[in-house]
């Protein structure tokens, strides 16, 4: 029979309260996985793998992409909600998701606050305003007059009910007291082609999936819907110069599963910091016509919560909604 003296009592209690401590100061001693709730392929997915990659040779650990997509990016979000808090799951998601679709989709599956904890902003991508190069108007403010002229003539396309560029035309009609005509196809290639043709003017559509249909001159770009112009096509005026705290961006950030340790959340907003700052990291985010915008988490938060409140008041004028 084995007898536990009390010296033996008191160290086995001792290394029971170290563990966790040690676990968090050697953390990550495995690799990581970064879940992305899209396909392969988006803006988001590539913009995860660069800051997968990066991390990777920051914190000396694998990092890992891990794509889980359907409904609108719920599953993924969802399947990260769920991981153990421990560090060794991360999500890397978009706005569309995180900040439009809890007053879009009737069930999300995950609490967008309560369910992650931020670590930081990754970087941002506009959205520009396109129209068809035959089209009369040669600036936002000609499009506004116009469609005050003629309300409800005026059409513009998008990916689809209650896609982002969709509530983005949704907020411009808002803003500017304007009435336009909505158009949903099924996805943004057939949208822009219909742009392009002809048959419908106007579109909104990401800066990554139409910057070389307007470096070609087959859509004319008559504002982007960040606060400030974008660096990659610097000669485009943002809407809010027209339209005074215009912004729709979509932003790409990285967080935790809600509970994970204070000691790693604080590593991992510091390695992304670093692997942000590094220098070759603005021209591989300008390839996908992103910005670098690293934030606090108390940043992230703040700027999650501003932009729920504005979604849920475009998605509830707008009427969309999805079961």
């Amino acid at each position: 029979m084995t007898t536990f003296t009390r010296r033996t009592t008191l160290g086995l209690i001792a290394s029971a309260a170290a563990g966790p401590a040690l676990a968090q100061a050697d953390y990550p001693n495995r690799p990581v996985t970064v879940m992305v709730p899209q396909a392969p392929g988006g803006a988001n997915d590539i913009i995860g793998r660069i800051i997968a990659e990066k991390l990777s040779e920051v914190m000396g650990q694998r990092f890992v992409i891990e794509n889980k997509a359907g409904a609108g990016g719920n599953l993924g979000s969802q399947a990260a909600a769920r991981s153990t808090p421990d560090g060794y799951t991360l999500l890397v998601t978009i706005s569309a998701s995180q900040a439009i679709n809890p007053a879009l989709y009737a069930r999300t599956g995950f609490d967008p606050v309560k369910d992650f904890a931020p670590i930081s902003m990754l970087g941002t991508v506009p959205n520009v305003l396109v129209v068809n190069p035959n089209f009369e108007a040669k600036s936002v403010a000609d499009l506004i007059r116009l469609a005050k002229e003629k309300p409800g003539f005026y059409q513009y396309a998008s990916a689809g009910n209650g896609t982002l560029n969709h509530l983005v035309g949704e907020m411009l009609k808002s803003r500017a007291g304007i009435d336009l005509k909505h158009i949903p196809y099924r996805g943004i290639a057939p949208a822009l082609s219909d742009v392009i043709a002809g048959h419908v003017p106007i579109t909104f559509s990401n800066l990554p999936a139409v910057i070389s249909q307007i470096q070609a001159g087959t859509v004319r770009a008559l504002g982007v819907s960040t606060l400030k112009r974008n660096a990659n096509i610097p000669d485009v005026p943002a809407i809010a110069e027209t339209v005074p705290g215009f912004d729709a961006e979509l932003w790409i950030a990285l967080y935790a599963v809600a509970g994970t340790p204070q000691p790693i959340i604080d590593k991992l907003v510091e390695a992304t910091h670093k692997a942000l700052a590094a220098p070759e990291m603005k021209a591989k985010f300008a390839q996908q016509g992103a910005d670098i915008v690293p934030s606090t988490p108390a940043e992230l938060a703040a700027k999650l919560e501003a932009d729920l409140k504005v979604w849920a008041e475009i998605v509830r004028s707008s009427g969309a909604k999805i079961e």
